[in-house]
């Protein structure tokens, strides 16, 4: 199985891996052959890579990052939150959904052999904010068992991550999606999200307080310039300064209507250039080593001129996993070969290839 763009995928390529919607529903399973017009359809809808079936890599073994049966839970419970609170009622099942829904991405996250390096889902742009709230979430929780959280702490702190843009809900929807850039005045109403979110969440008691500040502190950033409050330093909670790093990184690598996403690798980089401004210094080495710079399956090019795919991570080099190549410029190999880049410390990555 190998990471493909869209657009580079051949008519007959198998899917070897579903692609989903935003709310977890398969729209193409495992083991369909692609067609012409399933291609133009995903590529209109936004879905810009897709896993498939390559021999080549038949002994690797790639697993996602939490199954589609749970991210479909976790969807309709953010959906079932919004409904509630659109309506202006408040109930404790929601938020013993919510609980529910966590425990189940934990239990998934833990389960995984490589939580590193699979964090890439096929998703498209539809329902941004749900989608982004859970994939921020998978990315949270990353952090969170990297940190060494106990169980009580990850359920606390995955429910705040996973509502932490509950707000937005109460955002016209002409200002959350607008193409153009935003105005003063619906800057300030976007930046009200986070008092709107911690103000939905600490009204209802089976709502922990910890968690309700994650929706109201993950704006705020290291060096005092975020929002609401301009908090600075360890005066943001650790939750929030855990969940605006995978904030941030989810929405650098998310593709949306009116932009393109940054490859991991350039999004990883930026996440990096800001300790100590936007994001905490000990957080940051957390996420240095906890999230792939290259996601397992991605294809990359080699300084020597070769081409193939990364097929399992370093944990103690994350900038530097094992490719398999398959092709030396642009000539298909007669087999392939696998580097272990951090025993060839001359060979680096110059850039992501999805082809």
């Amino acid at each position: 199985m190998r990471l493909v763009n869209t657009r580079y995928v051949k008519e007959g390529s198998v899917l070897a891996r579903p692609v989903i919607n935003s709310s977890g529903r398969i729209l193409l399973q495992v083991g369909v052959r692609v067609t012409a017009s399933y291609i133009e359809r995903l590529i209109a809808m936004g879905y810009d890579v897709l896993f498939i079936e390559d021999d080549r890599l038949e002994d690797v073994e790639f697993h996602m990052s939490i199954t589609g049966q749970t991210r479909e839970a976790a969807y309709k419970t953010i959906k079932n939150v919004s409904r509630y609170i659109e309506s202006g009622q408040e109930s404790t099942l929601v938020v013993a959904d919510v609980r529910s829904s966590v425990q189940q991405m934990i239990n998934d996250l833990l389960f995984s052999t490589d939580i590193l390096g699979n964090l890439t889902e096929i998703l498209g742009y539809d329902d941004y904010t749900f989608h982004h709230s859970i994939n921020t979430t998978i990315i949270g929780l990353v952090l969170g068992i990297a940190s060494g959280y106990s169980e009580q702490k990850l359920i606390e702190f995955g429910m705040g991550i996973l509502m932490h843009d509950i707000g937005k809900i109460l955002i016209p929807e002409n200002i959350l999606n607008k193409k153009t850039p935003l105005t003063d005045e619906e800057f300030e109403e976007i930046k009200r999200h986070t008092t709107d979110g911690f103000n939905i969440l600490r009204k209802n008691n089976d709502f922990g307080l910890l968690s309700a500040h994650v929706a109201f502190q993950h704006q705020e950033k290291w060096d005092g310039t975020g929002y609401p409050r301009g908090l600075k330093g360890y005066e943001i909670h650790e939750y929030a300064r855990l969940a605006a790093v995978a904030d941030v990184y989810e929405a650098l690598t998310s593709k949306r209507v009116y932009r393109k996403a940054l490859e991991p690798n350039a999004a990883y980089e930026y996440i990096v250039s800001q300790s100590d401004t936007h994001f905490c210094p000990q957080t940051l080495e957390i996420f240095k080593k906890h999230i792939a710079v290259y996601p397992s399956g991605s294809g990359v090019l080699l300084s020597n001129g070769q081409r193939g795919n990364v097929v399992k991570q370093n944990h103690a080099f994350p900038n530097r996993p094992f490719v398999r190549v398959f092709y030396e410029n642009e000539e298909e190999l007669d087999s392939p070969i696998d580097y272990n880049l951090a025993e060839y410390p001359s060979l680096m990555i110059t850039t992501v290839d999805n082809r």
